[in-house]
């Protein structure tokens, strides 16, 4: 169908059009000097010693752990509310995911007490997950990290630019290493691509060479000359980000922090609007709505069928919307946690719903959505 008020919008503007024509006018497509120029500028952007870029957040999720050196009998923690790539990347390197519960509801990010009860002999790391754009608690996670010996990962992938920490770092910079998502819904949007950020030389230097096969040089290094072959020095994988992209997300940098301002206002907007609807409940509080990056805004209701009722009541009137499940509800997760067993997680999973949001959500289209919202849950 055609939605009335989308999930989310996308907009390009002539100049990011124009920066991927000239890319496609140079004749030069896979990964080269427009990706090294957008991984400076990104390093520059989130304050981060290195940035690499690839192909997908998963993808660095998944070099963030082979990284870390991560293997067959490591543990790694994770939260259950999350999306499955979060969970999937322990996993490619042989290690275990471990499902954690998060705060609460109404603050599903991952529960730093609930991570400590689950550390044991096997545990290696922690990923923490800045779910729908808003800060986990990281400093209460590095502290514990810190104290058992764990790296921390952060799993940024809907939290671009957000505020993690009480001096301001930026999400992605807080932890060991840190996972940007590029996918056409979040807030730096080219269609598909990811970065991972670190300030350890070595493991940067890691995921360098493993996305591209673990080659000693890459095809643009050779075309000037620079090499006239290359080794192979590990089993590595083609995770590169091209050049297309790379242009665009540079041209697309130039706006982000204007574009999460619009974000925001429309979130405040909604909380405004929704504030003390009968059968809603707001998610997060007021000091996370400043920090956070808002890839999505999310509501909760006071039950599974209610939230249904006004999801069903919301797309017959054109308005999309759409709900994250809890890992260990999909058939691959199951084995990993039983129902009701991770019971804040399962109900942010079961309760909550996700409203129209993205750089260019109007004001009338805020309106639009609460009331239909408000007059749903009331009825």
């Amino acid at each position: 169908m055609t939605w009335q008020v989308p999930l989310t919008d996308l907009v390009l503007a002539d100049e990011d059009l124009k920066a991927v024509a000239a890319c496609l006018r140079d004749g030069w497509l896979t990964m080269g000097p427009r990706t090294s120029a957008f991984e400076a500028a990104m390093a520059e952007f989130t304050g981060a010693e290195h940035a690499v870029a690839l192909s997908s957040c998963t993808a660095a999720l998944h070099l963030s752990c082979a990284a870390l050196g991560l293997g067959p009998g490591d543990e790694v923690i994770v939260p259950a509310f999350t999306f499955l790539a979060t969970a999937h990347a322990p996993r490619y390197v042989g290690a275990t995911p471990v499902l954690a519960d998060v705060t609460s509801a109404q603050a599903p990010t991952l529960d730093p007490a609930d991570v400590e009860r689950r550390i044991t002999d096997r545990t290696r790391a922690v990923i923490a997950v800045h779910m729908c754009g808003y800060p986990a608690d990281m400093s209460a996670l590095k502290a514990l990290c810190d104290e058992h010996g764990l790296a921390l990962v952060e799993d940024a992938a809907q939290a671009i630019a957000a505020r993690v920490t009480p001096d301001g770092a930026q999400a992605g910079t807080a932890g060991t290493l840190g996972c940007l998502s590029f996918f056409s819904k979040k807030q730096l949007c080219v269609g598909e691509g990811g970065m991972v950020l670190t300030d350890d030389a070595d493991h940067a230097a890691h995921v360098r060479s493993m996305r591209s096969h673990a080659m000693t040089s890459g095809t643009w290094s050779r075309h000037r000359g620079h090499h006239d072959a290359y080794d192979v020095v590990d089993i590595g994988f083609n995770f590169r980000l091209d050049e297309p992209r790379a242009a665009l997300g540079l041209s697309r940098l130039r706006r982000l922090p204007d574009a999460i301002a619009a974000r925001r206002n429309a979130v405040r907007a909604y909380r405004e609007q929704l504030q003390g609807a009968a059968g809603v409940t707001l998610m997060w509080d007021d000091a996370a709505v400043e920090a956070g990056s808002h890839f999505a805004f999310a509501v909760l209701f006071d039950s599974p069928e209610e939230r249904q009722g006004v999801r069903d009541a919301l797309a017959a009137d054109g308005i999309q919307t759409t709900r994250y499940p809890v890992l260990h509800a999909l058939t691959e997760y199951a084995p990993y946690a039983p129902m009701g067993s991770l019971p804040r997680a399962e109900a942010a999973a079961e309760r909550h719903l996700a409203l129209p949001l993205s750089a260019h959500t109007t004001a009338e289209q805020v309106e639009r959505v609460a009331g239909a919202v408000r007059s749903a849950a009331a009825g």
